[in-house]
Parts: structure tokens; sequence; C-alpha cells
């Protein structure tokens, strides 16, 4: 489109880092439903805004209520729900945040797309790792149950595929760990990583 013009920030994003005290990331939050995502994205960000870090998180529920609304469950609604998503968060992460996404992001080409988009700035990619037993037994929203049922078509899982990242950036095994210890890990992870 010829007639639209990107206009550059008027504060750098060095400037912006340097006044937080901390370098911009995206967190990319993936695994299957009932994981545990939402719930280590949410207590990390209390630990990082206890820090004084401009951090924020984009959860997939929250999301599909306001920006993508609009959008279903199929495959390809599926790819622009994260076309979307991963927009957004460049946006925050030019502005100098943490951003924690918290998304099933079952299709390992869409998180790779994610990565294409919001690099080169920091994109680290981290996989909520448990079993569908595990994940199932949770169900904290009843969502195997009626999927199961056949009130949910397409639940990734079960009657659509979840890809498991092969190379993440940081896998948390959550079916043998305390939500504080996933949260210790990824503080260290950010601190090896420079970010805080």
């Amino acid at each position: 489109m010829s007639h639209i013009t990107y206009h550059p920030q008027s504060i750098s994003l060095e400037e912006r880092e340097h006044k937080n005290g901390h370098r911009a990331a995206v967190l990319w939050f993936t695994g299957l439903s009932g994981s545990g995502k939402s719930t280590v994205a949410m207590a990390l960000q209390e630990e990082l805004f206890k820090r004084n870090c401009q951090v924020s998180t984009l959860d997939g529920d929250n999301v599909r209520q306001g920006l993508n609304a609009g959008l279903g469950f199929t495959d390809a609604d599926r790819v622009e729900n994260l076309r979307r998503v991963s927009e957004v968060s460049k946006l925050f992460a030019e502005s100098g945040f943490i951003v924690l996404t918290s998304f099933i992001s079952p299709f390992k080409n869409e998180r790779e797309r994610a990565r294409e988009i919001i690099e080169p700035l920091n994109f680290f990619e981290i996989y909520v790792n448990v079993d569908l037993a595990t994940a199932e037994e949770r169900d904290p929203k009843g969502l195997y149950k009626k999927a199961r049922a056949g009130e949910i078509k397409n639940f990734t899982g079960l009657d659509s595929p979840y890809e498991a990242p092969e190379k993440a950036d940081l896998v948390i095994s959550n079916a043998g760990q305390s939500v504080q210890e996933g949260v210790e890990q990824l503080i260290s992870f950010l601190e090896s990583k420079k970010i805080i």
C-alpha cells in the first residue's frame, strides 16, 4: 500500500530500555490447554512488576474477547489470531516492555512466523510441557470434557494437532513443579539472557 507511511518513534528503544532498567523482550508461552501457561505467565508478571519492570501479559482468552473476537478455531482463524498477537507483541516490545504471551499456538510454522515478525527484538519460545493425560486431568475450564462430548470442535490435542516445540528457548516441565519453581526458572533464564 503505497499511500501508507511508516512513522518511526520519537523515543528510541535504547532510550526506553535505559529508563526502564531492563531490555525489551517477548516470552511466547506455548503448550496444551491446561498446561499452566497463563498461571505461570501471570505469576511471572507479578514478580517482574515487583522488580519495577514494564511488563504486560497477552492471554489467549482475553485477546479473543476483544482484538480477535471475530475469529473462531479453524486452522485459518488460529493463524490469523497468532499473526495479530505477534504484531501487538512487537508494538509493546518496541515500547520497551517485557511481553508475556499465553497462547496454545499449536503449529510450529505459526510460532516461527511470530519469531520472524518480532525479531530482531528479543523473542523467546517458552514451552510449558505437560502430557495430554495431565492436561486433561486438570481441565480447569472443563474444555476437554466438552470436547470429548462433541461440544467443542477442533480442540487442540484431541481432534486438532499440537506440534510440540523441538528447540524451545526454555522448557518448563509443569507436571511436577510448583508455579513458584517455574517463575524462578524463568527469572534465572531472563537474567542469563541479560533481559533483567
